[in-house]
């Protein structure tokens, strides 16, 4: 697989050809470059300490490699330059929280949580771990909303001035090991690496008012959950994590209910 890694990232470059959708495209592809040339001097992909994807993204937002991985009150900052500590998590976030409490008590904190638009599966045999068949286009489309999932597992700390979030709407090509327990081997099977094809939108969260982008102009004055989640196009599991995180913003009250739903409105920033 190490042999492939630059030749599939260039064909893929080929057929998207889609600078003009994504933002800071260049640096992207110096960072993803710079990354796999290490990797192939490695075993091939996900084969470092990291995965693919922190990796890139650690160089996407700051080149400079001395300064990542700095140690900062015990922990290790993922970066640390004039802006401050930058964080990236591409899943689970709260595996942050301990960091947090103690980053944000003395420098700026920049959390950068990459999704998913377009996911391209790439099926990988576990023992040779080279791509098997051609790449499929998956059928879901992650966006802005999905990320408050993991934003609700950093809730608490969304209100203090020195947080930043910095939600990435990306293009991936995901490889996941051909090791299910069914005949395909995909059902249950685990994800091997995430490769980045490029950032279509960053999402920046500095303070509770940059949440009203969250609240559509087409909203009735006073919705309920199933309106917004009719006007935002979401599950209505989705639009109650939102607006359980607008409500706690202060980005939205509740007036008062409709039968046994909260009737919310938005409140002046």
């Amino acid at each position: 697989m190490k042999k492939d890694n630059n030749k599939k990232y260039n064909n893929k470059k080929d057929k998207l050809n889609n600078s003009d959708i994504y933002v800071n495209q260049t640096e992207l592809e110096s960072a993803l470059k710079k990354t796999l040339d290490k990797q192939v001097s490695k075993k091939g992909i996900g084969t470092l300490g990291e995965k693919t994807l922190h990796s890139v993204l650690k160089l996407y937002f700051e080149p400079d490699e001395d300064k990542h991985e700095v140690a900062l009150d015990g922990y290790f900052a993922d970066i640390y330059n004039q802006t401050g500590v930058i964080e990236i998590q591409t899943r689970q976030l709260n595996k942050l929280r301990d960091k947090l409490a103690v980053f944000l008590n003395h420098y700026p904190v920049t959390v950068v949580y990459p999704c998913p638009y377009n996911k391209w599966v790439c099926w990988v045999d576990p023992e040779t771990l080279e791509a098997t068949g051609k790449k499929r286009l998956s059928s879901r489309h992650y966006n802005e909303y999905d990320a408050f999932f993991e934003l609700y597992k950093i809730k608490s700390f969304l209100k203090n001035p020195n947080l930043h979030i910095r939600l990435l709407l990306m293009d991936v090509e995901d490889y996941k090991l051909l090791n299910g327990w069914n005949e395909t081997r995909k059902k249950g099977s685990w994800r091997y690496d995430r490769i980045p094809v490029g950032v279509r939108r960053i999402i920046e969260l500095d303070q509770p008012e940059d949440y009203m982008m969250f609240l559509p102009l087409e909203l009735k004055e006073k919705f309920t959950v199933k309106d917004y989640s009719k006007t935002c196009g979401i599950s209505e599991d989705t639009a109650r994590m939102v607006l359980n995180i607008l409500y706690y913003l202060g980005v939205v009250s509740r007036t008062g209910k409709e039968v046994n739903a909260y009737l919310y409105e938005a409140v002046a920033q």
